[in-house]
């Protein structure tokens, strides 16, 4: 026994309705769930994005005295820290991060540098340098530098991360999770062609 009518015309309409209530259920169900204030999850990330902004160029002096500038590694992807020369064993976790990090890459190690940017006079051990090897270490000229990687706790507490075209675009948390920032990174070199 059928449930729908006899009639043609009555049928036709019922189909009609019963096809409209179907497409009308998702688009009800989004309207309420945006109206209670429901959003799906955060994002997958676990670095800070940073609305995207033109890293400094300023002139900084690398340890050799020669003149180092971050737009010579546009077209890679960077790795950028702040820290004393003296480097306490919060900032040795950085270095070590940022190196394992890279090495974690594999093919994709070459587009990945490292900086360190030094944030007083003095320079680093030998030892600490020789443990770190194709780091790009420098000095910039004051605090402008600094103040172009945005934090609200002082860019010494963070790793930044700078794209291909040489924009500021993540930041990682102070004491940061080694396999987390790994994964941040894979994603973006899988998904990027740039760098």
């Amino acid at each position: 026994m059928s449930i729908l009518p006899k009639d043609p015309v009555k049928r036709g309409r019922l189909i009609l309705l019963a096809i409209g209530v179907v497409f009308a259920l998702p688009i009800a169900a989004a309207w309420t769930a945006y109206l209670l204030g429901w959003s799906p999850g955060g994002t997958s990330n676990y670095g800070d994005l940073i609305k995207a902004q033109p890293a400094p160029d300023t002139p900084l002096t690398a340890l050799d005295g020669r003149p180092f500038r971050l737009s010579q590694l546009r077209g890679k992807w960077v790795m950028l820290a702040f820290g004393s020369p003296a480097c306490d064993e919060s900032c040795v976790r950085k270095l070590y991060y940022m190196r394992q990090i890279r090495i974690a890459q594999g093919d994709n190690m070459g587009r990945v540098e490292r900086v360190w940017i030094l944030t007083a006079a003095g320079a680093p051990s030998a030892a600490l340098l020789a443990a770190y090897p194709g780091m790009h270490v420098a000095r910039a000229p004051g605090l402008d530098f600094e103040r172009g990687f945005p934090a609200t706790d002082g860019a010494t507490h963070h790793i930044y991360l700078v794209d291909p075209l040489g924009n500021v675009m993540m930041r990682f948390p102070r004491d940061p999770n080694p396999s987390r920032m790994l994964k941040d990174l894979q994603h973006l070199l899988r998904y990027s062609s740039a760098g």
